[in-house]
């Protein structure tokens, strides 16, 4: 059985990258974690114990996501929620028994640095990335 201890990280696409930024940091009060480059188009900000990932959709990573978010198109291209720690092949074994679809694991950064995840989708296909508490 699964146990959820945190949320990790959402990450929301932008095709206004400066603005989203400036919102999060100057209005909300989050920090800079850490940018990837431009072309890439990934920069976390810390919020909390979890992080706050704006990417750009005309990025590299952006593009990945589909077409641009509009007050009609959802803007939230993943959530991650963070376990606690058990083997990876008991969470691919958890989902084979409900009949979830998964990956295989990927080392990926989140809140509490780098660590392996995967990635699930849930009935309504939002994207679920779920990673081992350290």
């Amino acid at each position: 059985m699964l146990q959820i201890m945190a949320i990790d990280h959402l990450v929301l696409r932008t095709t206004q990258p400066k603005k989203m930024l400036a919102f999060y940091i100057d209005v909300l009060g989050c920090t800079l974690e850490r940018e990837t480059s431009k072309a890439t188009g990934l920069t976390q900000l810390r919020a909390g114990n979890g992080l706050i990932d704006i990417v750009d959709v005309n990025s590299e990573l952006g593009a990945l996501g589909g077409g641009a978010p509009t007050k009609t198109e959802q803007n939230l291209d993943h959530f991650c929620l963070q376990i606690k720690a058990m083997a990876e092949q008991d969470i691919l074994e958890h989902f084979k028994k409900h009949k979830v679809s998964a990956g295989e694991f990927t080392r990926r950064y989140g809140a509490q640095g780098f660590g392996n995840s995967i990635y699930i989708q849930d009935p309504d296909n939002n994207t679920v990335e779920i990673r081992c508490q350290k």
